[in-house]
């Protein structure tokens, strides 16, 4: 007797139970109709009682369904790139100084020619060549000799009127002038002129 009062208190709740799902599930149904079209799962409870077994509906937790929002479509304004500053003008560093000009007398270097050796002195002053001396000139035979002389002082007035070794040579005089201004340069290199 106290089974049959247990499973008649069962199937009464388990009836219950149905009878609320079935309400929610029509309620829900009204408020959701896209939940109502998705199939209700069973559960089947069996009893002790030789009575069939009967399927009653699960539980089916209604997850409200969003309805759709509005969105706004949101369009960026076309972005303009910043225009390049240009950097500022860097100013090169300054040559260096050349070197100064040492004042005084100097001779040159012997330079070999094929009729013989030649050397020159000079004299610097206030940053200018103030005199070129011939110390040496080419002497192999006379006629070596007069051509050095007579290209000597021709030298001397181009190299003071360019103040440098960079003038032309004497036509007639090519060894004599190759050698006056190699002895020339050597100076002026080693007086750190020009």
């Amino acid at each position: 007797m106290r089974a049959r009062a247990v499973v008649a208190a069962v199937f009464a709740s388990g009836c219950i139970l149905f009878a609320g799902w079935e309400s929610g599930a029509w309620h829900d149904a009204a408020l959701h109709p896209a939940a109502a079209a998705t199939p209700t799962p069973t559960v089947a409870i069996r009893s002790a009682s030789p009575t069939p077994t009967k399927s009653i509906p699960a539980p089916v937790e209604a997850t409200p369904t969003p309805s759709p929002t509005p969105t706004a479509t949101v369009t960026a304004a076309p972005t303009v790139a910043p225009k390049p500053v240009p950097a500022p003008p860097v100013a090169a560093p300054p040559p260096p100084a050349p070197p100064v000009a040492v004042a005084g007398t100097f001779q040159g270097s012997l330079a070999q020619t094929p009729y013989g050796t030649v050397r020159v002195a000079v004299t610097i002053a206030g940053g200018r060549i103030t005199d070129v001396q011939a110390l040496k000139l080419t002497d192999a035979g006379s006629t070596s000799v007069q051509i050095s002389q007579y290209a000597a002082p021709i030298l001397r007035s181009e190299v003071l009127a360019s103040q440098s070794a960079r003038v032309a040579g004497v036509s007639g005089a090519t060894y004599t002038s190759v050698g006056y201004l190699s002895s020339l340069q050597a100076v002026l290199t080693s007086a750190h002129f020009g």
